[in-house]
């Protein structure tokens, strides 16, 4: 469902803008908050283990581990990674879009395959793909809202 905030927006203050992030239903900052609170708090329990709790030697060591870290990301290249995920991310836009039932290849089949070329045979062909496009409506009412405010009843999809 689709929530508007032209309003909010609209008589907006200063802060605004913030609070809108926050008042947000989809947002990414109410998704992620908590991890991002549990890494804040890791952090600053590191650096501060780190800053007052550990030796001079201690922190030599510590160092030296986390250069080995940072040497270890370099094995794989972060453009490997993103381009593997623009890949899959690619390949399910294509296979969700591929999967939308489009009557055209129905109607070449019907065309190429209901002979006639009497009223008998003309009426056969236009009764199957009435059929086939009614089923595409009545599909792609359940997914598309633009779709549903076109044929909002079955009065409509009659008409």
């Amino acid at each position: 469902m689709t929530i508007s905030y032209t309003l909010k927006v609209a008589n907006s203050r200063f802060g605004g803008f913030s609070k809108l992030l926050f008042r947000w239903k989809g947002s990414i900052y109410k998704l992620l908050y908590k991890e991002f609170l549990v890494f804040v708090v890791l952090y600053a329990l590191l650096s501060l283990v780190y800053r007052w709790l550990l030796t001079e030697e201690q922190k030599r060591i510590y160092t030296k581990v986390a250069q080995y870290c940072n040497r270890s990301t370099d094995l794989i290249p972060m453009s490997f990674v993103l381009g593997f995920y623009v890949t899959l991310i690619v390949n399910r836009w294509w296979a969700q879009y591929t999967s939308i039932p489009l009557p055209d290849q129905l109607m070449c089949v019907i065309s190429s395959n209901v002979h006639g070329k009497d009223e008998r045979g003309r009426v056969l062909r236009r009764t199957l793909i009435r059929y086939a496009n009614l089923s595409a409506v009545l599909i792609l009412r359940s997914v598309s809202t633009r779709v549903l405010k076109r044929f909002p009843t079955m009065d409509r999809v009659v008409e």
